[in-house]
């Protein structure tokens, strides 16, 4: 009998004779993997590299963890713990900061998440949205100005001109891809504008009106977090409880090649819904037109 109860509890979790691991061990298994890759990222990046001073008594390569803990605004123990696989949750907005802190590129931050049994809901993620014909229609717009957004400002495609009006779009992380990051937050993107306060507050106030109908999604949390945590002027805005729908308007902007453009901006929706939408720059004046097309010229001279 004994030797009968040792054959059925080894016949037990597996399937055609191949073993399968418990629920549970897999868990196991994922937050070492997790530990071990979160542990050689940080031994990759120098203290330079995040604007640390590097100081004499550093002894081991890399950051420390709570360099890492500081930098990702999240706790020395808890880190700790992540780094030593303690069984503990860990949320998109932590995954998101650990993932910027430690310079992952798209496909270390697919791994960073997949490892911690989470969804990214960066659009670098996935884009459904964007079919081969809306590839070709960005395309033949040329030399217009357009690219594909969603709901939440994220940039999905883009043509040529669109990549060059208001910063080299295609040096930027793809997570990074948004235009209010963009606004608040890069230098090159920010100069462009020729209002750029009124701008902001006015995207706040779109991005407040689009966010009601998104309330507790983490992508929309996520990007609130980021813009509050790094931007004054959007936390300023935002304080304002502003709302404005959508509309067409004439913008303003300062082409770092081509100089003044004055564009008139027109949404085209994607669906019934007001989510994904076309968005399309039209010249409001002569000058402008000759000036889009040397851009498009740049750009086409820059992708050969």
């Amino acid at each position: 009998m004994q030797g009968q109860g040792q054959g059925q509890g080894q016949g037990q979790g597996q399937a055609g004779g191949v073993p399968r691991e418990s629920p549970k061990r897999e868990s196991e298994i994922r937050r070492h993997e997790l530990a071990d890759f979160l542990r050689s990222r940080r031994a990759r990046i120098t203290p330079e590299q995040v604007g640390l001073p590097r100081g004499r008594r550093r002894r081991t390569p890399g950051l420390r963890r709570e360099e890492i803990a500081q930098l990702s605004a999240v706790g020395v123990t808890w880190y700790t713990w992540l780094e030593q696989a303690r069984d503990i949750q860990v949320s998109v907005q932590v995954l998101d900061a650990l993932a910027r802190t430690l310079l992952l590129d798209a496909s270390e931050r697919a791994h960073l998440f997949q490892l911690a049994g989470a969804v990214d809901p960066s659009p670098a993620a996935s884009c459904q949205t964007v079919t081969p014909a809306l590839r070709l229609m960005l395309e033949k717009l040329e030399p217009l100005p357009a690219c594909i957004q969603n709901s939440r400002y994220d940039i999905l495609a883009y043509n040529r001109t669109y990549g060059r009006l208001l910063c080299d779009l295609d040096t930027v992380a793809p997570e990074d891809r948004n235009c209010m990051v963009l606004i608040c937050t890069n230098e090159q993107w920010r100069k462009s504008f020729v209002f750029l306060e009124d701008t902001i507050r006015l995207m706040a106030a779109k991005f407040r009106g689009s966010m009601a109908g998104h309330l507790g999604e983490p992508a929309w949390e996520l990007l609130l977090k980021r813009l509050e945590d790094e931007s004054p002027e959007f936390r300023e805005a935002w304080r304002l409880h502003e709302v404005v729908g959508t509309r067409s308007k004439t913008k303003y902007f300062r082409n770092a090649h081509v100089g003044p453009l004055s564009l008139v901006h027109t949404d085209l929706w994607l669906g019934p819904d007001q989510g994904a939408r076309l968005v399309t720059y039209t010249p409001a004046d002569e000058e402008s037109r000759e000036r889009l097309d040397r851009l498009q010229e740049l750009a086409l001279a820059v992708a050969s």
